[in-house]
Protein backbone atom coordinates (compact mmCIF):
# COMPACT_ATOMS: atom_id res chain seq x y z
CA UNK A 1 0.00 0.00 0.00
CA UNK A 2 1.10 3.37 -0.72
CA UNK A 3 1.44 5.30 2.02
CA UNK A 4 -1.44 8.20 2.71
CA UNK A 5 -4.43 9.00 4.85
CA UNK A 6 -6.42 5.99 3.74
CA UNK A 7 -4.77 3.22 5.73
CA UNK A 8 -8.47 2.35 7.25
CA UNK A 9 -9.01 0.52 3.92
CA UNK A 10 -5.73 -1.27 4.46
CA UNK A 11 -5.40 -5.07 5.32
CA UNK A 12 -2.70 -6.15 7.81
CA UNK A 13 -1.35 -10.08 7.63
CA UNK A 14 -0.31 -12.02 11.17
CA UNK A 15 2.50 -14.41 9.80
CA UNK A 16 1.56 -16.07 13.66
CA UNK A 17 4.74 -18.01 15.45
CA UNK A 18 6.15 -19.23 11.78
CA UNK A 19 5.48 -23.49 12.53
CA UNK A 20 6.15 -25.70 9.14
CA UNK A 21 2.67 -25.60 7.90
CA UNK A 22 2.43 -29.59 8.67
CA UNK A 23 2.53 -28.26 12.23
CA UNK A 24 -0.69 -26.13 11.88
CA UNK A 25 -3.31 -28.72 12.94
CA UNK A 26 -1.12 -29.50 15.67
CA UNK A 27 -0.54 -25.71 17.15
CA UNK A 28 -4.37 -25.30 16.50
CA UNK A 29 -5.45 -28.42 18.80
CA UNK A 30 -2.97 -27.11 21.47
CA UNK A 31 -4.16 -23.46 21.78
CA UNK A 32 -7.96 -24.27 20.91
CA UNK A 33 -7.53 -26.45 24.61
CA UNK A 34 -5.77 -23.78 26.35
CA UNK A 35 -7.86 -21.51 25.11
CA UNK A 36 -11.00 -23.31 26.56
CA UNK A 37 -8.91 -24.86 29.37
CA UNK A 38 -8.40 -20.79 30.28
CA UNK A 39 -11.96 -19.95 29.75
CA UNK A 40 -13.44 -22.94 31.81
CA UNK A 41 -11.02 -22.52 34.34
CA UNK A 42 -11.98 -18.96 34.72
CA UNK A 43 -15.79 -19.40 35.05
CA UNK A 44 -15.25 -22.06 37.53
CA UNK A 45 -13.73 -19.24 40.08
CA UNK A 46 -16.34 -16.60 38.37
CA UNK A 47 -19.01 -19.21 39.43
CA UNK A 48 -17.90 -20.27 42.61
CA UNK A 49 -17.03 -16.87 44.09
CA UNK A 50 -20.56 -15.59 43.07
CA UNK A 51 -22.64 -18.50 44.36
CA UNK A 52 -20.82 -18.87 48.05
CA UNK A 53 -21.90 -16.35 50.25
CA UNK A 54 -18.19 -17.34 52.23
CA UNK A 55 -16.41 -15.97 49.58
CA UNK A 56 -17.98 -12.75 49.24
CA UNK A 57 -15.06 -10.98 50.81
CA UNK A 58 -12.48 -8.08 49.28
CA UNK A 59 -9.82 -10.95 47.94
CA UNK A 60 -12.07 -12.90 46.60
CA UNK A 61 -13.78 -10.14 44.87
CA UNK A 62 -10.58 -9.02 43.38
CA UNK A 63 -9.79 -12.41 42.19
CA UNK A 64 -13.23 -13.09 40.76
CA UNK A 65 -12.49 -9.32 38.59
CA UNK A 66 -9.34 -11.06 37.69
CA UNK A 67 -10.34 -14.10 36.42
CA UNK A 68 -12.69 -11.85 33.96
CA UNK A 69 -10.37 -9.90 32.61
CA UNK A 70 -7.86 -13.27 32.10
CA UNK A 71 -11.00 -14.89 30.07
CA UNK A 72 -11.22 -11.37 27.65
CA UNK A 73 -7.50 -11.08 27.50
CA UNK A 74 -6.86 -14.62 26.25
CA UNK A 75 -9.90 -14.18 23.68
CA UNK A 76 -8.25 -11.06 22.79
CA UNK A 77 -5.25 -12.51 21.51
CA UNK A 78 -5.80 -16.13 21.13
CA UNK A 79 -9.42 -16.44 19.13
CA UNK A 80 -8.22 -14.39 15.85
CA UNK A 81 -5.06 -17.03 16.11
CA UNK A 82 -7.57 -19.72 15.65
CA UNK A 83 -9.41 -18.05 12.95
CA UNK A 84 -6.62 -17.60 10.88
CA UNK A 85 -5.36 -20.92 11.44
CA UNK A 86 -8.77 -22.69 10.63
CA UNK A 87 -9.36 -20.26 7.72
CA UNK A 88 -5.62 -20.65 6.42
CA UNK A 89 -5.91 -16.72 6.19
CA UNK A 90 -3.14 -14.06 7.86
CA UNK A 91 -5.54 -11.11 7.23
CA UNK A 92 -6.57 -8.75 9.33
CA UNK A 93 -8.75 -5.93 8.72
CA UNK A 94 -7.23 -2.30 10.12
CA UNK A 95 -10.33 -1.82 12.23
CA UNK A 96 -9.61 -5.43 13.22
CA UNK A 97 -5.99 -4.88 13.98
CA UNK A 98 -6.90 -1.24 16.34
CA UNK A 99 -9.93 -2.88 17.99
CA UNK A 100 -7.60 -5.60 19.01
CA UNK A 101 -4.87 -3.59 20.06
CA UNK A 102 -7.21 -1.61 22.07
CA UNK A 103 -8.63 -4.31 24.14
CA UNK A 104 -4.93 -6.41 24.64
CA UNK A 105 -3.69 -2.99 26.05
CA UNK A 106 -6.81 -2.65 27.75
CA UNK A 107 -6.73 -6.25 29.80
CA UNK A 108 -3.06 -6.20 29.80
CA UNK A 109 -2.77 -3.06 31.99
CA UNK A 110 -6.04 -4.28 34.28
CA UNK A 111 -4.34 -7.83 34.71
CA UNK A 112 -1.27 -5.20 36.05
CA UNK A 113 -4.06 -3.09 38.31
CA UNK A 114 -6.10 -6.11 39.76
CA UNK A 115 -2.81 -7.54 40.95
CA UNK A 116 -1.69 -4.20 42.56
CA UNK A 117 -4.52 -4.00 44.44
CA UNK A 118 -4.68 -7.79 45.68
CA UNK A 119 -1.39 -7.09 47.12
CA UNK A 120 -2.59 -3.88 48.72
CA UNK A 121 -5.72 -6.10 50.11
CA UNK A 122 -3.40 -8.82 51.61
CA UNK A 123 -1.03 -5.86 53.06
CA UNK A 124 -3.92 -4.64 54.81
CA UNK A 125 -5.15 -8.03 55.79
CA UNK A 126 -2.14 -8.84 57.59
CA UNK A 127 -0.43 -5.89 58.62
CA UNK A 128 -3.78 -4.19 60.02
CA UNK A 129 -6.25 -6.98 60.76
CA UNK A 130 -8.22 -4.93 63.15
CA UNK A 131 -8.97 -1.98 60.55
CA UNK A 132 -8.97 -4.41 57.72
CA UNK A 133 -12.96 -4.73 57.61
CA UNK A 134 -13.42 -0.90 58.19
CA UNK A 135 -10.76 -0.02 55.55
CA UNK A 136 -11.75 -2.70 52.82
CA UNK A 137 -15.35 -2.04 52.83
CA UNK A 138 -17.19 -3.00 49.56
CA UNK A 139 -17.41 0.94 48.27
CA UNK A 140 -13.29 1.16 48.50
CA UNK A 141 -13.24 -2.27 46.75
CA UNK A 142 -15.45 -1.53 44.11
CA UNK A 143 -14.06 1.98 44.06
CA UNK A 144 -10.51 0.57 43.31
CA UNK A 145 -11.91 -1.58 39.97
CA UNK A 146 -13.74 1.20 38.39
CA UNK A 147 -10.68 3.48 39.14
CA UNK A 148 -8.48 0.82 37.50
CA UNK A 149 -10.67 0.31 34.69
CA UNK A 150 -11.27 3.89 33.65
CA UNK A 151 -6.97 4.25 34.29
CA UNK A 152 -7.03 0.73 31.95
CA UNK A 153 -9.44 2.68 29.29
CA UNK A 154 -7.88 6.01 29.14
CA UNK A 155 -4.27 4.95 28.71
CA UNK A 156 -5.60 1.80 25.92
CA UNK A 157 -7.58 5.02 23.94
CA UNK A 158 -5.06 6.96 23.98
CA UNK A 159 -2.34 4.45 22.39
CA UNK A 160 -4.50 3.27 20.03
CA UNK A 161 -5.57 6.49 18.67
CA UNK A 162 -1.96 8.00 18.46
CA UNK A 163 -1.98 4.54 16.33
CA UNK A 164 -4.53 5.99 13.95
CA UNK A 165 -2.70 9.13 13.46
CA UNK A 166 0.09 7.08 11.27
CA UNK A 167 0.10 6.16 7.64
CA UNK A 168 1.61 2.56 6.48
CA UNK A 169 3.59 1.57 4.10
CA UNK A 170 3.85 -1.34 1.12
CA UNK A 171 5.06 -3.94 3.87
CA UNK A 172 1.68 -4.77 6.36
CA UNK A 173 2.98 -8.30 7.79
CA UNK A 174 2.74 -8.14 11.38
CA UNK A 175 5.67 -10.78 12.47
CA UNK A 176 2.99 -11.78 15.73
CA UNK A 177 0.23 -13.38 16.37
CA UNK A 178 -1.52 -10.61 17.47
CA UNK A 179 -2.10 -6.74 17.13
CA UNK A 180 1.24 -6.04 19.37
CA UNK A 181 1.38 -2.47 19.37
CA UNK A 182 5.09 -2.28 19.45
CA UNK A 183 4.99 -4.20 16.12
CA UNK A 184 2.19 -2.29 14.40
CA UNK A 185 3.76 0.71 14.78
CA UNK A 186 7.59 -0.28 13.31
CA UNK A 187 5.41 -0.95 10.04
CA UNK A 188 4.34 2.64 9.76
CA UNK A 189 6.27 5.32 7.27
CA UNK A 190 5.21 8.18 9.71
CA UNK A 191 7.41 9.49 12.34
CA UNK A 192 6.82 7.72 15.48
CA UNK A 193 8.75 9.79 18.12
CA UNK A 194 5.41 10.77 19.62
CA UNK A 195 4.34 6.71 19.85
CA UNK A 196 7.53 5.68 21.17
CA UNK A 197 7.92 8.23 23.95
CA UNK A 198 4.27 7.20 25.33
CA UNK A 199 4.69 3.87 24.74
CA UNK A 200 7.90 3.68 26.77
CA UNK A 201 6.91 5.83 29.15
CA UNK A 202 3.48 4.22 30.16
CA UNK A 203 5.63 1.13 29.98
CA UNK A 204 7.71 2.52 32.54
CA UNK A 205 5.05 3.53 34.45
CA UNK A 206 3.08 0.91 34.23
CA UNK A 207 5.93 -1.72 35.44
CA UNK A 208 7.46 0.06 37.86
CA UNK A 209 4.80 1.74 40.26
CA UNK A 210 2.42 -1.17 40.27
CA UNK A 211 5.50 -3.03 40.89
CA UNK A 212 7.01 -0.86 43.46
CA UNK A 213 3.55 -0.98 45.31
CA UNK A 214 3.76 -5.09 45.14
CA UNK A 215 7.36 -4.77 46.56
CA UNK A 216 6.43 -2.23 49.51
CA UNK A 217 3.32 -4.16 50.27
CA UNK A 218 5.01 -7.64 50.85
CA UNK A 219 8.18 -5.97 52.27
CA UNK A 220 5.56 -5.48 55.26
CA UNK A 221 3.98 -8.23 55.30
CA UNK A 222 7.19 -10.45 55.42
CA UNK A 223 8.40 -7.93 58.24
CA UNK A 224 4.66 -8.25 59.91
CA UNK A 225 5.00 -12.08 59.81
CA UNK A 226 8.48 -12.33 61.23
CA UNK A 227 6.79 -10.66 64.32
CA UNK A 228 4.48 -13.55 64.76
CA UNK A 229 5.52 -15.47 67.51
CA UNK A 230 3.70 -19.26 66.76
CA UNK A 231 4.62 -21.23 63.49
CA UNK A 232 1.84 -21.86 63.11
CA UNK A 233 0.34 -18.22 63.02
CA UNK A 234 3.47 -17.07 60.67
CA UNK A 235 2.21 -20.54 58.43
CA UNK A 236 -1.63 -19.00 58.40
CA UNK A 237 -0.79 -15.50 57.35
CA UNK A 238 1.92 -16.53 54.88
CA UNK A 239 -0.58 -19.08 52.91
CA UNK A 240 -2.93 -16.69 52.09
CA UNK A 241 -0.43 -14.66 50.26
CA UNK A 242 1.17 -17.30 47.82
CA UNK A 243 -1.34 -18.15 45.87
CA UNK A 244 -0.99 -14.27 45.02
CA UNK A 245 2.36 -14.29 44.84
CA UNK A 246 2.85 -17.10 42.58
CA UNK A 247 0.37 -15.04 40.31
CA UNK A 248 2.55 -11.78 40.76
CA UNK A 249 5.88 -13.32 39.81
CA UNK A 250 4.50 -15.39 36.93
CA UNK A 251 3.27 -12.30 35.50
CA UNK A 252 6.57 -10.10 35.41
CA UNK A 253 8.49 -13.05 35.24
CA UNK A 254 6.88 -13.91 31.98
CA UNK A 255 6.70 -10.14 30.81
CA UNK A 256 10.45 -9.49 31.98
CA UNK A 257 11.29 -12.71 29.89
CA UNK A 258 9.18 -11.22 26.83
CA UNK A 259 10.91 -7.98 27.05
CA UNK A 260 15.40 -10.00 27.24
CA UNK A 261 14.49 -12.18 24.56
CA UNK A 262 13.81 -9.78 22.35
CA UNK A 263 16.57 -7.32 23.84
CA UNK A 264 18.92 -10.55 23.42
CA UNK A 265 17.87 -11.41 20.05
CA UNK A 266 16.21 -8.33 18.44
CA UNK A 267 13.96 -10.61 16.55
CA UNK A 268 10.41 -9.64 16.48
CA UNK A 269 9.54 -13.49 15.84
CA UNK A 270 11.19 -14.51 19.09
CA UNK A 271 9.18 -11.85 20.96
CA UNK A 272 5.91 -13.44 19.25
CA UNK A 273 7.00 -16.89 20.81
CA UNK A 274 8.03 -15.18 24.53
CA UNK A 275 4.27 -13.58 24.57
CA UNK A 276 2.85 -16.91 24.26
CA UNK A 277 3.90 -16.99 28.21
CA UNK A 278 2.11 -14.14 29.39
CA UNK A 279 -0.88 -13.98 27.20
CA UNK A 280 -1.74 -18.11 27.21
CA UNK A 281 -0.08 -19.69 29.58
CA UNK A 282 -0.51 -17.43 32.41
CA UNK A 283 -4.23 -16.62 32.02
CA UNK A 284 -4.68 -20.84 31.75
CA UNK A 285 -2.36 -21.24 35.25
CA UNK A 286 -3.85 -18.67 37.45
CA UNK A 287 -7.39 -20.92 38.17
CA UNK A 288 -4.75 -23.59 39.42
CA UNK A 289 -2.74 -21.74 41.18
CA UNK A 290 -5.62 -20.54 43.27
CA UNK A 291 -7.66 -23.59 43.38
CA UNK A 292 -5.11 -26.12 44.86
CA UNK A 293 -3.82 -24.28 47.90
CA UNK A 294 -7.40 -22.63 48.35
CA UNK A 295 -9.49 -24.74 50.65
CA UNK A 296 -11.95 -22.20 50.15
CA UNK A 297 -12.50 -22.12 46.73
CA UNK A 298 -12.36 -26.14 46.52
CA UNK A 299 -15.22 -26.47 48.76
CA UNK A 300 -17.01 -23.91 46.28
CA UNK A 301 -15.94 -25.44 43.38
CA UNK A 302 -17.13 -29.07 44.75
CA UNK A 303 -20.25 -27.36 45.83
CA UNK A 304 -20.96 -25.96 42.12
CA UNK A 305 -19.99 -29.31 40.17
CA UNK A 306 -22.36 -31.40 43.08
CA UNK A 307 -25.48 -28.52 42.06
CA UNK A 308 -24.47 -29.13 38.55
CA UNK A 309 -24.62 -32.74 38.49
CA UNK A 310 -27.51 -32.76 40.30
CA UNK A 311 -29.44 -30.43 37.72
CA UNK A 312 -28.19 -32.50 34.86
CA UNK A 313 -29.74 -35.67 36.63
CA UNK A 314 -33.15 -33.74 37.21
CA UNK A 315 -33.02 -32.74 33.56
CA UNK A 316 -32.28 -36.45 32.95
CA UNK A 317 -35.13 -37.65 34.68
CA UNK A 318 -37.49 -35.11 33.20
CA UNK A 319 -36.42 -36.52 29.62
CA UNK A 320 -37.22 -40.26 30.64
CA UNK A 321 -40.52 -39.36 31.86
CA UNK A 322 -42.43 -36.90 30.34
Amino acid sequence: MIPGNDTQNSEFLLQGLLMKPGLQPLIFGLFLSMYLITVFGNLLIILAVSSDSHLHTPMYFFLLNLSFVDICFSTTTILKMLINIQTQSQVITYEGCISQMYFYILFAVLDDFLLTVMAYDRFLAICHPLHYNVIMNPQLCGLLVLVSWIISALLSLLESLLVLRLSFCTDLEIPHFFCEIKQVVQLTCSDTFLNDTIMYFTAVLLGGVPLAGILYSYSKIIFSIHRIASAQGKYKAFSTCVSHLSVVSLYYCSSLGVYLSTSATHSSHSSATASVMYSVVTPILNPFIYSLRNKDIKRALKRVVHMAVIKWEIVLGLKKHP
